[in-house]
């Protein structure tokens, strides 16, 4: 089994220069680590002009592992090489550790890199990776990996008070400036001009890692630091630190353009126990489901109807003794069949998202307010009032769904529930609905019967005297309505409602679509004026499919909906669409526009193409199956693997497609030019790449 752990970028505040000082002091052994108990150098080369040095080290380690493990392993020790490469010019140093011990039963590399800061060339960042292969370990494969995780935390803990510890010996001694390394004299200043540039422009001497650009300390925009970290996500150990920072790559590889914040994809990697594999799943189904309903624009696009605004018994107030903003909810005075009969379960539905929507963006605030990360929020649940009409069936299927809509979309954004006089018909109702809670969620429950609220361990316990609502007895004026019976002369037929549901949720730019074995899902799209725009914006939802554009020689014959018959498929939907008659020839009738791009399931792409003449352009998307003829007589691992996730004929996508005149062009398709959702986030860097593009492309 092989484990990766991914450490966020440590960043010191002082020269890079100093740092190596610092670290010198910690060999040949290091008092600050019992288990390093000594080191030995084995080679050590530097290059004439002393810019480069190359030290080899063997080192000798006490694990912190049950004696019984050692006496069965017989050895007192373990033996790491380490070999550290420093680039004086760069001001870079690059550590490689590995084991000698044991290492055809468990192997550990270790990488670390000292590099300038890329904003600040008075300070060093550091970061730390490694990975583990435990092949066999005696039966005690388990034991030995949560070992090696202990002794990683512990150096990742270690590793920064260390530096500080031996920086401010170094102060004490009274060296606080080690001068930059500069080439010997040379016969000419030819060799001397790449240094003076390097100090010129700072960007040059520091040779930034990977995703450097997103490392700008004490700054929301940080993704990497570890007090970026501290400040804004919480206190994590190494390991959920390696797992939020190996999702957050892989949905830049996967998302381009638009990722989540990070505190949301937190809330993802918690609510699955920091489970890699379940929290990309269901993250992957929330970006598709937010995409579809557009819910990054709910804030802005939601006109909350005057009758929920008079008879909807919730609303936000002031917040907790823990800052998270605090959400009161007048259940028991809510008429819920009044409101599901004059507007629909839709847009009840509809109006909670934009609720869970508003507490997000009040989490992003209330953390800048009170200077400590807040992800989640109170709610506040009074059921004064709660009786046998609140147990009305549609009523009850209307909460359920919201209970899961909620649960999937928004997971680990309830702090706590406090639920309030509780009346006699609420075990009923409680019986109802938590079978759909989430078992995390129903711990996070506290429920007061009567005016036990009021009692020590009550109410005034979570929230403060002065916030608590008048009508719970406290002094807060609060705005939540008060709610009352919706008037019967506004209720709504049964087809009204649905008409109005089905214009509710249909108003979206984003369509469906399905891909088979042998039946494409084509768009056709009608060019005038050459040097057009097309755009796209499509996310695999199910399977693995291949995109192309063509350009049509001749007019296409009507689109094709019944071509699944053909391979004894059925299309109850009829949202597959075939455009390209089957006796066509490819470089004849039709000819291919930009290379073929290969996607797989949960990418999300996005991309544009110049058009060079007029006339019909097909978008296709088509099903993506593993070639039968493998040249080597013993398959890949890859090719395996991925042909046993092909276990359906059918693929689907979700797709928008838009043209644009090339002078209004800007990068970016209108669907994904809102940056301001509480949710997701643009890329700067794709939308300023794509502004400067000239020629057609496909960007993943």
């Amino acid at each position: 089994m092989v484990q990766k752990y991914q450490s966020p970028v440590r960043v010191y505040k002082y020269p890079f220069e100093l740092i190596m000082v610092a670290y010198e002091r910690r060999f040949p052994n290091c008092p600050l680590i019992p288990m390093f108990v000594n080191s030995e150098i084995i080679s050590e080369s530097q290059s004439e002009d002393g810019e480069t040095k190359v030290v080899e080290r063997r080192c000798t380690v006490d694990v912190d592992a049950p004696r019984l493990l050692k006496r069965i392993a017989g050895v007192e020790y373990l033996y790491f090489i380490q070999k550290n490469s420093l680039d004086r010019r760069q001001r870079t140093l690059h550590i490689e550790v590995y084991n000698e011990s044991f290492s055809s039963k468990v192997f550990v590399r270790e990488h670390c890199c000292y590099t300038v800061h890329p904003e600040n060339e008075d300070w060093t960042c550091f970061e730390q990776s490694a990975d583990m292969d435990i092949k066999s370990f005696f039966g005690f494969e388990n034991s030995a990996e949560k070992i090696a995780m202990k002794q990683y935390a512990s150096s990742i803990k270690k590793g920064k008070e260390i530096i500080e510890f031996y920086l401010k010996q170094l102060e004490e001694e009274g060296i606080t400036h080690v001068p930059l390394w500069t080439p010997p004299p040379a016969p000419t200043t030819s060799h001397q001009l790449p240094v003076s540039l390097a100090r010129a422009n700072p960007a040059c001497s520091s040779r930034a890692h990977p995703g450097s650009t997103d490392i700008l300390h004490g700054s929301p925009d940080d993704k990497l630091d570890a007090d970026y970290i501290s400040r804004y996500l919480g206190k994590l150990t190494p390991f959920q630190e390696s797992c939020l920072i190996r999702l957050r790559q892989w949905l830049q590889e996967t998302h381009k353009g638009k990722i989540p914040k990070d505190q949301h994809v937190l809330r993802f990697l918690r609510s699955r126990d920091f489970n890699l594999d379940k929290a990309k799943e269901a993250l992957c189904h929330t970006l598709t489901w937010r995409k579809q309903h557009q819910m990054d624009f709910l804030l802005d696009t939601w006109l909350c109807p005057q009758l929920l605004q008079d008879y909807y018994t919730g609303g936000w107030h002031h917040h907790d003794k823990d800052g998270r903003p605090l959400y009161i909810l007048r259940l028991g005075q809510m008429d819920t069949k009044g409101l599901v009969r004059t507007l629909g379960e839709e847009t009840l539905l509809r109006h909670v998202m934009s609720i869970n929507e508003e507490g997000l963006r009040l989490c992003e605030e209330t953390t800048k307010i009170f200077g400590k990360p807040i992800s989640c929020w109170t709610c506040l649940v009074d059921l004064e009032g709660l009786n046998m009409r609140h147990l009305w069936r549609p009523g009850i299927k209307a909460l359920l769904r919201i209970i899961e809509l909620v649960g999937a979309n928004y997971p680990e954004t309830l702090g706590r529930l406090l639920i309030l006089r509780a009346p006699r018909v609420f075990p009923v109702l409680w019986t109802l609905v938590s079978p759909f809670i989430d078992e995390n969620t129903r711990k996070k429950f506290l429920i007061y019967a009567g005016n036990d609220y009021q009692d020590p361990g009550g109410l005034v316990d979570y929230i403060n005297k002065d916030f608590i609502p008048d009508f719970l007895g406290g002094d807060c004026l609060c705005d939540v309505p008060e709610g009352g019976l919706v008037p019967k002369s506004l209720y709504r037929t049964a087809e009204e409602l649905e008409n109005e549901d089905v214009k509710l949720w249909t108003e979206n730019i984003y369509k469906s679509a399905s891909v088979f074995k042998g039946a494409p899902h084509e768009v056709l799209i009608e060019i005038t004026d050459a040097s057009s725009v097309i755009t796209w914006d499509f996310d695999v939802c199910k399977g693995d499919i291949i995109f192309n554009i063509y350009h049509s020689r001749r007019a296409p014959q009507p689109a094709k909906r019944d071509a699944l018959s053909a391979h004894n498929l059925a299309c109850p939907c009829s949202n597959n669409v075939q455009f390209i008659d089957r006796s066509w020839m490819l470089g004849q009738d039709y000819s291919m526009v930009e290379t073929a791009l290969t996607c797989r399931e949960g990418e999300s792409v996005q991309g544009s193409h110049v058009t060079r003449w007029p006339g019909l352009y097909i978008l296709q998307w088509r099903f993506y199956s593993i070639p039968t003829c493998i040249s080597s007589s013993r398959p890949r691992v890859d090719d395996v693997l991925a042909s046993l996730q092909v276990s359906s004929h059918k693929c689907k996508l979700m797709y928008f497609t838009e043209v644009l005149q090339s002078t209004d062009f800007r990068g970016s398709m209108s669907s994904l030019e809102s940056s301001h959702s509480g949710f997701s986030l643009l890329s700067a860097t794709t939308t300023s790449s794509s502004q400067s593009q000239t020629s057609s492309t496909i960007s993943r």
